[in-house]
């Protein structure tokens, strides 16, 4: 009987939590970089890399940082295309933390001498 990993474990059973902000009277931004994302190309199955970069500014909560490395972490056998993957952390991290900005920025590695660089924010998102 094959075993599941406790990082397997750990990341299929993550939520991302958050932390009341220290700060909420005034303006800051965080910026995270996750330089490691992994996603599957949902036509040819390959894998595609990226670092995806979240930069916002939060109102009443922060994102905890160990959740967010497993949310990010739960992309890698999802066969999703580089602009649904970017997307969709941008609706997620948007919809659950309710920042006074964020931007996501999914910016691929070079695949068939091809780079994507997918940038999402508030400011387009309510357009």
């Amino acid at each position: 009987m094959k075993q599941v990993k406790y990082g397997n474990r750990a990341i299929t059973r993550s939520k991302l939590k958050r932390w009341p902000n220290p700060s909420q009277d005034r303006d800051y931004t965080i910026d995270i970089s996750f330089s490691e994302f992994t996603c599957l190309c949902p036509r040819s199955g390959y894998p595609d890399f990226a670092t995806i970069q979240i930069n916002y500014v939060p109102d009443k909560y922060i994102v905890e940082l160990k959740s967010l490395k497993l949310y990010l972490n739960n992309y890698r056998n999802q066969a999703i295309s580089h602009e649904m993957s970017t997307n969709q952390i941008f609706d997620d991290l948007n919809k659950f933390l309710k920042p006074r900005f964020m931007e996501v920025t999914g910016d691929f590695n070079p695949r068939g001498n091809v780079k994507t660089v997918i940038n999402v924010s508030t400011d387009q998102a309510d357009k």
